[in-house]
């Protein structure tokens, strides 16, 4: 399945997303409605903690022409950043309202990863069983 992960700026979020997608067998990307100024430094600690290293990836902006090639393209939108959230963009096909963990304390940071990673083994053991 591939599968692709947006949220605002692409740098906390939709790259736990990715991270987790790929570590459960899918086919999995991320973007943002704009590029942010890369990978989050908590996100990458708090994945590393999760033997996931989010450090070589980079924040990218959705690339609409290429919304076809998903199998499913999955919003992390919080009711906080409504007025920014991706989730009109055409081919969304669910919005899981996750917090956006930016300039929050680490803790944060792992209760957001961990809920991701809660969605994302659910997501990839739905479509293994299908």
């Amino acid at each position: 399945m591939k599968v692709l992960f947006i949220c605002v700026e692409n740098s906390c979020r939709s790259q736990i997303a990715e991270g987790f997608g790929r570590q459960f067998g899918l086919e999995a990307d991320s973007a943002g409605v704009k590029a942010g100024p890369g990978v989050n430094p908590d996100a990458v600690k708090v994945m590393a903690e999760s033997g996931i290293d989010l450090s070589k990836q980079f924040s990218k902006a959705i690339d609409s022409e290429r919304l076809a090639d998903y199998d499913a393209v999955i919003s992390m939108c919080s009711v906080k950043t409504a007025d920014f959230c991706p989730s009109t963009f055409i081919g969304t096909q669910a919005n899981w309202s996750i917090e956006d963990p930016k300039d929050q304390p680490l803790e944060v940071f792992r209760r957001v990863r961990d809920e991701i990673k809660s969605k994302v083994e659910e997501l990839a053991k739905t479509k293994v069983a299908k």
